[in-house]
C-alpha cells in the first residue's frame, strides 16, 4: 500500500467532520468514486494529479500533503519514474525546491535515474526555471564527479551559465570552476562555452585569459568550419546560440583585438581586426549569414578608429563619433572617447553634450542574450563613469566630477568589482582636497555601503569631517 494512514486519516477526518460521503466528494473533485475509495482504503496508488484534486477539495494549500507524499508514495514504495516525474514538475510549479531535493536524494543511488534527471534539468533550464534546474544539475554533477563524461561537462556548463550574475568576484570563481570542463563538451557546446568564458574574463579585464580562450575558440571554429564544408563527416551546426559557425571565428578575432588594444599592443590588435573585417572566405549566402558579415564589418570599422585613437591619431575622432551615433550600447563606445581625452588631454565636451540624452536614458542590459554578455556591458558602464569622473576632475569641474565618481562607485559595488572599487577610492583621495563637506559625506556613505554589501563579516566605517 502506498497511502499510509497519515494521509488517509486526514481524508477520513475531513469527510466525517463535513458530513460528506465518498460519492459526493468524488463528484466535487471530479474523481471516480471507485478510484477515490481505493485511494482512501489504501488499495490503490495515487498520482500527484489525484492528490492535488483531493487537497483542493479539502480547501487546503496545494502542497499540503507533499512531504507526506514523498515518504509514503516515493521513499517507502517501489520507485516509479512515471509517478515521480509529474510530482517533480508540480514541485517546480509550486517552488518546492526542498521537496525536489528530497526526492532526488532517493534517486541518485540508482544509476538508471541519472540520465532521466539530467533530461529533466535540461528541460527546466530551457523553459526558464533556473532554481530547479540548478538543483538537478548540481545533484547529477555530484553523482558523476568521478566520471569524465560529456554529461558532467554539460552540467558544469549549465551551472556556469546559471551562476553568472552581477557579482564579479563570484563570477571569477564560477569561471575558474568551470574552465577545466570545457574540453569535454561536444563541438557545438564548446564553442558557446568558450565565447561565454571569454566574455566573463573580458568583464573582469583579465586580458591574457581573454586572448588565450579566444585563440582556442578561433582554432576550434576553423577546424569545424573546414569539416562542415570539406568533409563527408560534416557536423550540423544548427544549434549554435550566437549565429552561424563562421561568426565564432570572427568573434574570436574581435576578442583577441580587444585584448591586445587593452594591453597597449595596438599593432597586433590591428592584425586581428583585419581578420574579422575581411570575411570574403565565408561560403554562406543566407540572410542570417549576410547580417553577421555586415555586423562584423561595421564593428571592424569602429574598432579601426579605436585602434588609431588609442595609438594617438586624434584626427579620426570626428569620424569615430559619427560611426557610433547609432550604436545601442553607447557606454562601450563613449568609454573609448573619454579614455582618449584623458590620455591625450583633449576637450570632448561637445561630444558628451551630443550624447547626453542617450547617457541619461540608458538602462540595464536586460535585452542581451546571455548573462556573460550582460557582465561586459555592466563593467563598461562602470568604467565609463569612472573615466568621466577623472575627465571632469582633471578639468577642475570638481562638483560634477565627484558626482560621476560616486555613480561609478555605486555601480562598481553592485557588480563587486574590486579593482574598480579600489580605483574609485584612489581617484577620490587624489582629489579629496577639492571636495566640499557634503560631497565627502556622500562619497564616504557610498563607500561604506559598498563595503557592507561586499564584506558582511567585518565592520567598517569612515569618519568624516
Amino acid at each position: 500500500m502506498e497511502i499510509t494512514p497519515m494521509i488517509r486519516t486526514e481524508i477520513y477526518k475531513y469527510l466525517k467532520q463535513n458530513g460528506v460521503t465518498l460519492t459526493e466528494f468524488g463528484h466535487i473533485i471530479d474523481l471516480n468514486v471507485g478510484t477515490l475509495s481505493g485511494i482512501v482504503t489504501g488499495n490503490r496508488s495515487i498520482s500527484v494529479n489525484q492528490l492535488d484534486r483531493i487537497t483542493a477539495g479539502m480547501g487546503l494549500p496545494p502542497d499540503y500533503f507533499y512531504e507526506n507524499y514523498i515518504v509514503e508514495c516515493i521513499k517507502d514504495s517501489r520507485l516509479n519514474w512515471r509517478k515521480i516525474n509529474p510530482f517533480l514538475y508540480r514541485c517546480v510549479e509550486l517552488r518546492r525546491l526542498d521537496c525536489i531535493q528530497r526526492v532526488v536524494s532517493f534517486l541518485l543511488d540508482t544509476p538508471i535515474y541519472i540520465p532521466l534527471l539530467f533530461e529533466m534539468a535540461e528541460d527546466l533550464f530551457h523553459k526558464g526555471h533556473p532554481e530547479a534546474a540548478t538543483c538537478l544539475f548540481e545533484n547529477v554533477a555530484e553523482s558523476e564527479r568521478m566520471q569524465h563524461s560529456e554529461r558532467l561537462a554539460l552540467c558544469q556548463y549549465r551551472l556556469f551559465s546559471l551562476r553568472i550574475g552581477k557579482d564579479q568576484a563570484l563570477n571569477l570563481q564560477t569561471a575558474a570552476r568551470f574552465e577545466p570542463y570545457v574540453d569535454r563538451l561536444n563541438e557545438i557546446d564548446e564553442l558557446d562555452a568558450l565565447k561565454d568564458l571569454a566574455n566573463v574574463y573580458r568583464s573582469l579585464s583579465m586580458w591574457d585569459k581573454v586572448y588565450k580562450i579566444s585563440r582556442k575558440m578561433y582554432t576550434l571554429g576553423q577546424i569545424q568550419y573546414d569539416l562542415a564544408h570539406n568533409s563527408k563527416k560534416a557536423i550540423e551546426f544548427k544549434n549554435l546560440s550566437s549565429g552561424p559557425l563562421f561568426a565564432y571565428i570572427a568573434y574570436a578575432e574581435l576578442m583577441c583585438a580587444n585584448a591586445c588594444d587593452a594591453k597597449g599592443n595596438h599593432k597586433q590588435a590591428l592584425e586581428h581586426i583585419k581578420g574579422y573585417a575581411d570575411l570574403s572566405w565565408v561560403k554562406e549566402k543566407d540572410e542570417e549569414s549576410l547580417y553577421w558579415k555586415n555586423q562584423f564589418q561595421q564593428w571592424a570599422k569602429i574598432n579601426i578608429y579605436v585602434n588609431k585613437l588609442m595609438s594617438g591619431d586624434i584626427s579620426v575622432l570626428p569620424d569615430y563619433v559619427e560611426h557610433i551615433s547609432g550604436e545601442k550600447h553607447i557606454f562601450a563606445e563613449l568609454l573609448n572617447v573619454v579614455e582618449v581625452a584623458n590620455r591625450y588631454h583633449i576637450d570632448i565636451d561637445h561630444i558628451l553634450q551630443r550624447f547626453e540624452s542617450k547617457i541619461a536614458a540608458s538602462q540595464d542590459p536586460a535585452h542581451t542574450i546571455t548573462q556573460a554578455e550582460q557582465q561586459v556591458i555592466l563593467e563598461e558602464t562602470v568604467r565609463f563613469w569612472y573615466k568621466l569622473a577623472k575627465y571632469n576632475l582633471l578639468k577642475e569641474r570638481y562638483l560634477h566630477g565627484f558626482k560621476c565618481l560616486i555613480e561609478a562607485l555605486k555601480k562598481a559595488g553592485i557588480i563587486n568589482h574590486a579593482l574598480l572599487i579600489s580605483n574609485c577610492a584612489g581617484l577620490f583621495f587624489r582629489f579629496s582636497e577639492y571636495a566640499d563637506p557634503e560631497t565627502k559625506v556622500q562619497f564616504y556613505a557610498a563607500y561604506e555601503e559598498v563595503w557592507k554589501k561586499n564584506d558582511q563579516e567585518d565592520g567598517f566605517s569612515f569618519g568624516y569631517n
